[in-house]
Formats: structure tokens, C-alpha cells, sequence
């Protein structure tokens, strides 16, 4: 077998006739690369060896023995000729290295050249054996020439000796360090070791440059860098599993056998049979066919085809529909899964993962596709929507404005569309200003009023614009409280009451701008609106106008009671942020009710110190709307008392909620804790009251406002509930008590004795009179709440007179009245609270309470025990009753709001009945069957569970029960031992259904912190996220983690000390980065304060300012209105206080106390 495979041609060719075949290898013409150099020295050793050992020639193609005189002469021709030629091939090898640059190769004075190896490849075979004839003729001569060293295989008396001793030494190893540089061959050193040695007992020390330096130092790579994270997007391809038939038992992986490998051929080439095809024609100097190389792999392969068959279709829907605008937008949502996987639209392999990698090509792409399908349907508004949310990567701020203004003059009857482009204009950094944004509110609402009058002719008003009208008012007086403009969102409030509840019968019938055109006379007069003392309407001042005048009403004296002196500037030693904080702070509680002139006191306008507190017509007319519906007129009081910070109706709706929530008070569990079956909460939903711009964390829902501000909300009060009857009216005396009772709250909770006792008193006088008056005699929804405010106070006996007075008024209702059932559950709900333990519950005052509850007879008060038959009857009566309120649900018109309304109230008395008299597991029964009946009657998808208005639905039944189930759960474990699980599992079911519940997600927070292990509840908040759009999910993943942080700081922690890093921190600091950003990725999430304000807070927390920093301004970016931002940065930042006030006043955001007015308080 030849050496080199390559040319083993040549070497058969060769003359078979040698007399030494072992010397055909050097025919070979990966040696005849170049004369060999002779030493100018020849040793007598060698030219005697030489020719006593008749030396054999080492060219196999000519072989002729000679005599030494023969010998003699042929050497010195040789050498003569060889001197010539010598000179030339130097010039030439010089002239090739110089060329190429390559390194070269010197063994004992001779310098072969070694790239004329790497050039045989490209020869022939032919010229090859040609040129190696005429150098082996050469080196015939040579081969006489003195050596230091010889070839050992052309001495015949030396075959078994392989090595020599050269006697002779070289005095230039004494005198240099190592050896001739031309004498050692050129390598690259790996490593600082060498072969042969025991590393652990030997070792080199090289003289040379160490390789380690030659190394560039990199940094490691973490996932989150931008090459790394394009690495990991990348899809995995996926795997073909053949799996063995069920009735083969599989102890152990099957391994192939030989049978299964294709045996290789044994040839010349390959004797062993060890190489592949590949390597086969690597050594035949071969390379892979154009077939084999065009042969794409398998995977990729059906990969594209399936692609390209998607894309077919679709084109072809499209070109068959091209109305639908579904399939259009299907089509666009498409090309993100097209540009995921490789190969299909890429040029070359160059370029494959640019391509795929590509975003600003998927835009591309997808803008092409919506022209197209915008082409087809000119009248579509999503499809021009989709354009516009698209061309933000491409336009600037000033052409998408335009391109807004466009759509919205095509479509001024669109009210998703106004919101869309109120938003898109309220978050916009470069273009915004308080008093553009505030004038497009304007424009938008007295548009859509015109639209709605019929004034448009040409654009009739869709179904539910008067809704959306008032949906987009609430946004406007929230934008408005936000910007710190709070005067001018109190008056459009005022404005309104007085325009839809007190307007005079003559212009009833004009439209909405002939309305506004009237109103404005009387905002104008100076009498006292809604809120204010002696206001009693415009249609009031309207006839007194008609009749000769208004007749001034002298005001009591006793009422004019001096303000308390807020002191602004309490400490003058404070740093200078600091005092400006405080006094700023303090004149947004003070001053967020517009500026009057107090007509018995002779003021004037110019008596106004800060001309901003006062509001003019001009600021609100725009925004007045008309609403005729009584279900949106009673929402529009309710609004007005929550904005004022009274606990009333429901949250604010999803399409403007995540917009004013700016605190977060959400998170907040303590008086959960505290009961959990009785405990308050007030469903603010993370929305400040008006005049509150405290810092974040700070607990001020139940903080009520200073006296003037009480004395407005009562005013309040006083003017809108005779304007109801019935329900509403009963529902706004209920929100006035609650508000006062949260008060009480407050004050037991921070154990202030003194406000306490006074406060108490103000709500048992509130409560006596609402219940004197004729129509409330009987609501129990009152009795309930004085009842427990005596209960709260601490007085138990008077409390329990107070329930069992109004369950003796009852008569025998039994559970046909819902609101007599919550009157007895939170009856029971109490007496259990009292109890230490659950061993005499069952012949308790509670289960007493809701035994009498289903007997015909009237209500007595306690006796003693409760008799086993009375329970037993009790028991059936309940099952009874719940088989036929759902029975009733399932079938009952949805709109007729009665039956759900027994139905929750029912189930819930049953729960705590079961509860008390058997055991936690029947109450759990109870619910499971409740839940079992309505979930599939209500929808099999719980982001699809909607309330519709007021009324209790399905939903809101199943809602209503989780929170009394998980209450239950709660209250078992505080009181006795049971396990976690079915408590986690009760709230994981209900958060599926209602994943924007706050009092449940608080519940599963406070719970999944006392376990070690997070794995589970990551993987929970993950599904959550990925599957409701709703960002509660969101937020509260992002405090789970925090308090997990927290409890981890506090561990390693030593007496409240430094950190000390004996327990790792697992990485919770850069997973509460990554919730952060991807939470501010939805377009919900971005405008949302009180994110923001959390994902400041908590990177200033880990100290990096800089990168702070780069958060308040990316902030500002997307909510540049929120005016609590730029006061945490001023906390945060006190060095940029000068710049973010300028920033704030460039803005036109309100500055109560500008820089200069504070150095003029700090002189004095």
C-alpha cells in the first residue's frame, strides 16, 4: 500500500527491475519538491561509508552500478551543473515564498520547499512523473555529497541500526542558547506542555512568549445579550421517535446491530475498511457530486413545503375573498410564523439567518400584504388600523398624526377609533401637551355628541355611542386628574350633574351644542354649583332668571368654622426636594376643588392667588355631554362619588382602567388577614382618589379629606339622592354609610382613640337618620351596615339587638330575599369570627341564625342550643332550595337579575351552614356542585366572562362563590390544621375564570409566599399571562416576586446589616427585570402608571441610578401625562429636580408651587 493513496499511480508506473523495492516510496513525487542543498564541507566519514557500503541509487526509474573513478567524475559535472541550476531554483523558491507568504521547513542545511506539496493537487499526473524523473537523476549526485547526516536506508551495513552519533560537535551550541533556527522545523506550539513527560512530577519551562497572552481575553457571554438571545429563539428541529410496538417490553435502549450498518468495500484504497464515502473521496482527491451537494436535508425540506403550501392557500383565499377581513388580518399574523422558520425566503446560505432574524423585512412585508387587502376593502377601519400600528416603526410622529387625522375625517362616528387615536396622542413624548390633549378630548366628545344628535348627517351613530361617549368623559376628568389638573375634572363633574339632572324643560329638546350654548350663562353667573353650599341646579336659576332675579340666600355664620392651618413648610433644615415634595404634596390634598369668590366675604377674581384653581366655561363646554339612558345617568353619580374617593358601584371600565391606575393599594392584604370572612375592601382598583399624589406604597384609601372636602361630598349627597328612588336611592345611602364606616377602619387600624370615638358618633347619626326616612325602614342592606359599624365599634350586645331588630321585621320571607340573606350571613359571619376554636359551632349563635332563616316562622332572638331536628330540617330545605334556584338560573331570562341575586345569597348561607354543621368538606361540596351546574351554562372560556351592566350574571354567581369558598378555606386554616392544597387549587380554578379579581389574586400571593419551592406558581402566573390579556396577571407575578426577594434580603441579612451573600439569590433581581419588560410590552401594560411607577421603584432599589434613569425617561416615552412619575423622580433624582420641573412645566403639567415662590417661603 502506497503512503500518499493519491499518487500510488506513479508509483507502479515506476521500474519494477530495482533491486531494493523498499525504496519505491521515494518516487513518490510529494518528495521531489525541489533540489536538495549540499554543504560546502564534505566529512570523510560519510564519502567512506558511501563507498564501502556499495551504496544503492536512489532513483528506482534508473539503477546502473559504477566505479568510484566513474563516480568521481559524474560528482564533480554534477556539482557544477548543480551550482547553476541551484542559483535559479533559489531565485525562483525566494520569489514563490515571498508570494505566498508561508512558513518553510530546514532540516540539516537543506531547505525544501514545502508549498509545492500543497501544488501537486492541481497538477496532472503526468508532469508530475516528469519533473520527479529529472530531480531523482539530481539527487543521484547529491547523494555523495558530505552530510552531517545521511540517509540511514542507504546504508546496507547499517539496516538494524537506527540511529548515529555525530562525533563531531558544533561549537555554536556552546555558544548559543539552542539550536540554528533553520535547523528546527516550524510548528505551532499548543499548550505549554509536551508528550512523554508525568505532568505531575516533570514539567517544561519554555524561553519563548507564553501562549496563554497570544489569547484575547472574552468575556462570558450571558443569554440575555443580543447574540445569545437570537441563538435561543431559534426553532428546534424536530426529532422522528419510532416507538416500539405495546406488546414488546422495553427493559433497555435498543442499540443497532451490525446488521443494520452497511458493511464498506475493501479496496486498495481503503484495505480496512474503515473509511465513508466522504472520506473515500477526500483521499482519491475527489469532492461530493452536484447532486449530493443541491440534496437538501429531510426536515428543512417539508418544512418549507408546508409553508409554501400555506402561503398558496392563503393567496388563494385571499384572491377568492378578498372581502374577508378576517383572512386578511389572519395572513398578516402569519408572516411572524413564515419569518420564524428558515430557508423559505432567504437568498443564500450566507444571508439565512439576516433573513430570518430580519424584522424590519417581516414589517415589510406585512405593511405590503394590508395595502393589498386596504385595496379591496376601502372601508375597513381594523385593516387601516393594523396599517397605522405597523408604520410606527417606519413614520415619524408628525406623518402617523396626519395619517390619523385622515382616518378620523372618514370615520368621525367611530368611537373605538377615537380612543385608539386619543391614546396614540396622549402617550406621543415629542407632540404632547396638556392643553392639545385636553382640546382633542374636547373636539372628540362634542364630535360624537353631533354624531349621536343626528347633527352628522353623513355618518349615522353606531350602536353604543352614547356608552362610549361616556366611557371616553370618565378617560378625559382621569386624564385631567393625573396631569394635576384636578379643579378642571371636578367642574366638568359639576358641570355635568347640573346639565344632565337640573336642566330646564325648554331646552330639552335642542341638540347637545344648543344645550352647551345655554348652560354657559349660568356657569358664568357665580351661583353655587353642585357640591357647594345652597346650589340647587340650573333649572332653579333658570326660572328665578325668567322671573326677575336670584334671590341671595345669607349663609349660616355657625358654619364658618376657620380651615385648619395646613402648615406647608414644617422644617426649613430639609433638604430643598424634600420641603418641595411636602408643600406640593399638601396643596394637591388642600386645593383640588376649583377657586370661588366668596360673594359675604366681597372677593373678586383677582383675590385668586394661583389663577390655575380657577375654571372657566371654556376649559369644560367642549366636553359636556348628553346621556339619556337612567342606567347611565346613575352611573355618572357613581363615578363622581368614586372619583371623590367614595367606595360606589363598579370599577372603572377595562378600556380606561389600566390608564388611572397609579397606586397600589391592589396589593395590600392586611385587613384580609386580619378576617378573613368579614373583612372591607373597597373596590378602588388601584385608582387614586382626587388630590392624591403620595409616593408609592403609601396606604391612604381610607384616608378621608380635610373639612371643606367632607363637607363637598355631603353636599354631593344631599343633591343627587333625592333625584333616585327605590334600588339607586338604596344604593347611594349604602355608599355614603360604607364611606363613613372605612373611616372607622382606618382609625381602629392605626388605634387613633380619639378620631375613633368622634367618628363614631358622626356614623351612628348618619346611619339613624337613613334609616327614619319612609322608604328605608326596611332595607336591610342599611340595618346590615349599622349593625356592623356597631359591631366594629366594639359594641357586641347593641350590635346583636340591632340584627335580631331587623330579622324580626322580616317575618317569613325565609330565602326569597336576597338582601335578607346577606343580613344573616354577615350575622353569622361575625358570631363565627368570635369563636376560638370550631367545637361548639355547631350549637352556636350562628348556625341558630341560619336555622331560622328557612323556618316559616318570625325570627327569635338566641335561646340556648340548637336542636339536631331543627338542623336536619334546616339541611333539607337548603338542598331543596338550591336545586330549584338553579334550576331557575339555567333557564330564566339572563336580564331578570332576581333569581341570580337568591341564588349567590342561598349558596353562600348554605356553605357556612354546612360548614358549621358538618365539616369544611361538605361547604366544598356545596360549591363544587354550584360550580359544576353554571360553568358549562355560562363558558367554556373564562376570558369570555363579562357582567352585563349592573345586574348579577352567571358569571358574577360563580365569582361570588369562589370568594366565599376560598374565604371558608382561609378562615378553616387560621382557626385549625389543614393542608394547602385544596386552598391553592380552589384559587388556581378561579383565577383561570377571573384572572382580573384583585382580593383573589391577593389571596394566591399571600398563600404561595410561605412555600419554598416558586416553580409551581411561575409556571401558574406563565399560563395565566400567555392566556388572558388582562394585566393584574402581570402585576401580581411581579409581587409575588418581590416579596420573594424580600424574604430572601431578609434571610441573608444579619441584625439588619449589610447583605451578606451566604444563600444565593437564584436570579429573582433579573427575572423581576424580564416580568417588567415583557408586562410593558402590551399595549395595556406601556400606559400604565402605577407599572411604571413599580418598575422605577424597584430599580432604584437595586442602586444603578444610571439605569434608573433610563427607565423615568422610557417612561415618559408612553405616559408623559402621569404627573406622580415626575414627583417619584425628584425622590428619586433630587439633583434633576431643576430639569424635571422644567420638563413638567414645558409639558404643561400643573406645578402648585413653582421653584421660585418656594426660595421666596424659604427666605421668609
Amino acid at each position: 500500500m502506497a503512503l500518499f493513496p493519491a499518487f500510488a499511480g506513479v508509483s507502479e508506473a515506476a521500474d519494477i527491475g530495482s533491486s531494493r523495492k523498499e525504496l519505491d516510496w521515494l518516487s513518490n513525487p510529494s518528495f521531489c519538491v525541489g533540489a536538495i542543498t549540499s554543504q560546502s564541507q564534505q566529512t570523510e566519514e560519510a564519502t567512506a561509508l558511501i563507498s564501502e557500503g556499495s551504496l544503492q541509487r536512489r532513483s528506482p526509474l534508473k539503477s546502473e552500478p559504477s566505479d568510484e573513478s566513474n563516480t568521481n567524475k559524474k560528482l564533480k559535472q554534477t556539482s557544477r551543473k548543480k551550482k547553476k541550476e541551484k542559483k535559479k531554483k533559489r531565485k525562483h523558491q525566494h520569489h514563490k515564498k515571498t508570494k505566498r507568504k508561508r512558513g518553510q521547513s530546514s532540516s540539516s542545511g537543506s531547505e525544501p520547499d514545502t508549498d509545492s506539496e500543497r501544488d501537486t493537487s492541481s497538477r496532472s499526473i503526468r508532469d508530475s512523473k516528469k519533473e520527479c524523473e529529472k530531480l531523482n537523476q539530481e539527487n543521484d549526485a547529491t547523494a555523495h555529497v558530505g552530510h552531517r547526516s545521511v540517509w540511514l536506508e542507504d546504508i546496507q551495513a547499517l539496516t538494524r541500526e537506527y540511529f548515529r552519533t555525530d562525533k563531531k560537535p558544533d561549537p555554536a551550541n556552546w555558544e548559543y542558547k539552542s539550536l540554528y533556527r533553520g535547523d528546527i522545523a516550524r510548528y505551532k506550539r499548543k499548550g505549554d506542555s509536551c508528550l512523554g513527560i508525568n505532568p505531575k512530577k516533570q514539567c517544561i519551562s519554555w524561553d519563548g512568549a507564553s501562549t496563554q497572552k497570544k489569547h484575547s481575553h472574552k468575556h462570558v457571554e450571558r443569554y440575555f445579550t443580543k447574540k445569545n438571545v437570537g441563538l435561543m429563539n431559534m426553532d428546534g428541529v424536530a426529532v422522528s421517535k419510532t416507538e416500539p410496538p405495546l406488546s414488546e417490553s422495553t427493559l433497555f435502549i435498543p442499540v443497532k446491530g451490525s446488521d443494520d450498518i452497511v458493511a464498506s468495500v475493501t479496496t486498495w484504497l481503503n484495505p480496512l475498511g474503515i473509511y465513508d464515502h466522504s472520506t473515500t473521496q477526500w483521499l482519491q482527491g475527489q469532492g461530493p457530486s452536484e447532486q449530493e451537494l443541491k440534496q437538501p436535508d429531510s426536515q428543512p425540506d417539508r418544512e418549507n413545503a408546508i409553508l409554501k403550501a400555506k402561503v398558496e392557500e392563503f393567496n388563494r383565499k385571499v384572491r377568492e375573498n378578498p372581502q374577508d377581513i378576517h383572512l386578511w388580518m389572519a395572513f398578516v399574523a402569519f408572516q411572524d410564523e413564515v419569518m420564524r422558520s428558515p430557508g423559505l425566503y432567504a437568498i443564500d446560505e450566507g444571508e439565512l439567518e439576516k433573513r430570518r432574524r430580519s424584522l424590519k423585512l417581516v414589517l415589510e412585508k406585512k405593511l405590503a400584504i394590508l395595502e393589498r387587502a386596504i385595496e379591496s376593502n376601502q372601508s375597513s377601519v381594523e385593516l387601516k388600523l393594523a396599517k397605522l400600528k405597523l408604520c410606527t416603526e417606519f413614520w415619524e410622529p408628525s406623518t402617523l398624526v396626519k395619517e390619523w387625522q385622515k382616518l378620523i375625517f372618514l370615520h368621525p362616528n367611530n368611537t373605538a377609533l377615537w380612543q385608539k387615536y386619543l391614546l396614540f396622542c396622549q402617550s406621543q413624548f415629542s407632540t404632547f401637551s396638556v392643553s392639545k390633549i385636553h382640546s382633542l378630548y374636547g373636539k372628540c366628545l362634542s364630535t360624537l355628541s353631533a354624531v349621536n344628535d343626528g347633527s352628522i348627517l353623513s355618518h349615522p351613530a353606531l350602536p353604543g355611542t352614547e356608552e362610549a361617549i361616556f366611557v371616553l368623559f370618565l378617560q378625559h376628568c382621569h386624564f385631567l386628574r393625573q396631569a394635576g389638573h384636578s379643579e378642571k375634572a371636578v367642574s366638568l363633574f359639576q358641570a355635568m350633574v347640573d346639565f344632565t339632572f337640573f336642566k330646564p324643560d325648554s331646552v330639552k329638546d335642542l341638540p347637545t351644542k344648543g344645550q352647551v350654548e345655554f348652560f354657559e350663562p349660568f356657569w358664568d353667573s357665580g351661583e353655587p354649583r353642585a357640591g357647594e353650599k345652597g346650589a340647587r341646579g340650573w333649572r332653579a336659576w333658570m326660572h328665578q332668571q325668567e322671573r326677575g332675579g336670584w334671590v341671595v340666600i345669607n349663609p349660616d355664620e355657625d358654619d364658618d368654622e376657620p380651615e385648619e392651618d395646613d402648615q406647608e413648610i414644617r422644617e426649613k433644615t430639609l433638604p430643598r426636594w424634600q420641603i418641595w415634595l411636602g408643600a406640593e404634596r399638601s396643596r394637591d390634598r388642600r386645593h383640588w376643588r376649583p377657586w370661588r369668590p366668596d360673594k359675604t366675604k366681597k372677593q373678586t377674581e383677582e383675590d385668586c392667588e394661583d389663577p390655575e384653581r380657577q375654571v372657566l366655561f371654556d376649559d369644560i363646554g367642549q366636553s359636556l355631554i348628553r346621556l339619556s339612558s337612567p342606567e347611565l345617568r346613575f352611573r355618572l353619580v357613581e363615578a363622581f362619588l368614586q372619583f371623590l374617593g367614595v367606595p360606589s358601584g363598579p370599577a372603572l371600565p377595562a378600556s380606561c382602567l389600566y390608564l388611572a391606575m397609579d397606586e397600589n393599594s391592589i396589593f395590600d392584604s392586611r385587613l384580609d388577614d386580619e378576617k378573613p370572612l368579614t373583612f372591607f375592601t373597597p373596590s378602588f382598583s388601584g385608582v387614586s382618589r382626587v388630590g392624591l399624589m403620595d409616593q408609592l406604597g403609601c396606604w391612604h384609601w381610607t384616608r378621608g379629606h380635610n373639612r371643606e372636602g367632607q363637607e363637598f361630598i355631603r353636599n354631593i349627597f344631599h343633591l343627587v339622592m333625592p333625584l333616585f328612588s327605590g334600588k339607586e336611592k338604596s344604593q347611594l345611602a349604602f355608599s355614603w354609610l360604607q364611606y363613613e364606616i372605612a373611616k372607622v377602619i382606618w382609625y381602629l387600624h392605626t388605634k387613633n382613640k380619639k378620631k375613633l370615638k368622634s367618628q363614631g358618633k358622626i356614623c351612628k347619626k348618619l346611619a339613624k337618620n337613613l334609616l327614619k326616612e319612609p322608604e328605608n325602614c326596611n332595607n336591610f342592606c342599611l340595618w346590615k351596615q349599622y349593625a356592623h359599624l356597631e359591631w366594629l365599634l366594639g359594641n357586641t350586645e347593641d350590635a346583636r339587638k340591632v340584627f335580631d331588630t331587623a330579622l324580626s321585621m322580616a317575618g317569613t320571607k325565609e330565602l326569597k330575599d336576597s338582601a335578607l340573606c346577606e343580613l344573616s350571613l354577615l350575622y353569622a359571619e361575625l358570631e363565627v369570627e368570635l369563636l376560638s376554636d370550631l367545637r361548639g359551632a355547631a350549637t352556636s349563635r350562628a348556625v341558630h341564625v341560619l336555622t331560622r332563616l328557612t323556618e316559616s316562622a318570625p325570627y327569635g332572638p338566641y335561646s340556648g342550643q340548637v336542636l339536631a331536628v331543627h338542623i336536619l330540617k334546616a339541611r333539607k330545605f337548603y338542598e331543596h332550595a338550591l336545586q330549584d334556584c338553579l334550576g331557575e338560573s339555567c333557564v330564566s331570562d339572563p336580564a331578570a337579575p332576581q333569581s341570580f341575586n337568591r341564588l349567590i345569597s342561598m349558596a353562600k348561607c348554605f356553605m357556612l351552614f354546612q360548614y358549621l354543621t358538618i365539616g369544611v368538606d361538605a361547604a366544598v361540596r356545596i360549591y363544587e356542585q354550584v360550580f359544576a351546574k353554571l360553568k358549562g351554562s355560562v363558558s367554556p372560556e373564562g376570558s369570555s366572562l363579562e357582567e352585563s351592566g349592573s345586574a348579577w350574571s352567571l358569571s358574577s354567581v360563580l365569582e361570588a362563590a369562589a370568594l366565599m369558598h376560598t374565604s371558608l378555606l382561609r378562615f378553616h386554616m387560621k382557626v385549625g390544621v389543614y393542608p394547602l392544597t385544596p386552598l391553592r387549587e380552589a384559587l388556581s380554578e378561579a383565577l383561570k375564570l377571573y384572572p382580573d379579581n384583585h382580593l383573589l389574586w391577593r389571596s394566591f400571593v399571600q398563600i404561595q409566599n410561605k412555600s419554598h419551592s416558586a416553580s409551581k406558581t411561575r409556571r401558574f402566573f406563565d399560563a395565566i399571562t400567555r392566556s388572558s390579556k388582562s394585566l393584574e396577571p402581570w402585576l401580581f407575578a411581579i409581587e409575588a416576586e418581590k416579596m420573594r426577594k424580600r424574604l430572601v434580603d431578609a434571610v441573608r441579612r444579619v441584625d439588619g446589616g449589610e447583605i451578606h451573600a451566604t444563600i444565593p439569590e437564584t436570579g429573582l433581581t433579573n427575572r423581576i427585570k424580564a416580568l417588567f419588560e415583557n408586562a410593558i410590552r402590551s399595549d395595556s401594560g406601556s400606559q400604565c402608571p402605577l407599572l411604571w411607577r413599580m418598575y422605577l421603584n424597584f430599580m432604584v432599589s437595586l442602586g444603578n441610578k444610571e439605569r434608573s434613569k433610563g427607565i423615568f425617561y422610557k417612561a415618559l416615552q408612553n405616559c408623559p401625562w402621569a404627573k406622580v412619575l415626575y414627583m417619584d423622580a425628584v425622590e428619586y433624582f433630587p439633583d434633576e429636580m431643576q430639569e424635571i420641573l422644567d420638563l413638567m412645566t414645558e409639558k404643561e403639567l400643573r406645578v402648585r408651587l413653582p421653584v421660585e415662590e418656594l426660595e421666596l417661603l424659604l427666605e421668609d
